[in-house]
């Protein structure tokens, strides 16, 4: 490997895609969090449309649960802040631990009552697919569907509906 610093010369394919650079990931303009739920927003990082994932910081304030889903493909998460469990299982994610939820993952994210705040990165391939607890199916997210939150969110808080297109590649 070279230890010198000198950068490539030659231009990206010119089909490829600006990078997104992101300087506050956690927002100083609370418009930026969309709602999800009660206590429960999302803010996105990434929204790709051609691959069907997204990259989002979710937050819950106080207790709060993000309803029972489905994963059919992996899903990968980082604490920021605070922490959280699945009710399905006995561990627990605190600041600064990776969670990988492998495909067919079911579970219910809880946020205790003891947590302020929690913040995680999660990047989500394919579909939130939401059931009851007995599996039944009661709504769905994919990316596509975050995208409309952000542009209804952004358009009503002032921040313009393209807001978000930032956020799409």
């Amino acid at each position: 490997m070279s230890t010198a610093a000198v950068p490539y010369r030659h231009p990206n394919p010119k089909e490829a895609l600006p990078e997104i650079i992101v300087p506050h990931a956690v927002p100083q303009d609370e418009r930026v969090w969309v709602p999800q739920a009660d206590k429960v927003w999302f803010r996105p990082l990434c929204l790709n449309v051609s691959q069907g994932y997204w990259t989002n910081l979710l937050r819950v304030r106080k207790s709060g649960v993000l309803s029972c889903h489905r994963h059919p493909q992996a899903v990968h998460g980082y604490v920021i802040k605070g922490s959280w469990r699945y009710l399905e299982h006995d561990w627990v994610a605190t600041e600064g631990s990776y969670v990988f939820e492998p495909p067919g993952e079911t579970h219910t994210l809880y946020v205790p009552e003891d947590v302020e705040e929690m913040i995680t990165l999660f990047q989500v391939n394919g579909v939130m697919y939401y059931v009851d607890s007995e599996g039944n199916h009661t709504g769905f997210e994919d990316v596509f569907t975050k995208l409309d939150m952000c542009r209804k969110h952004y358009e009503s808080v002032g921040l313009g509906a393209d807001y978000v297109d930032q956020f799409i590649r």
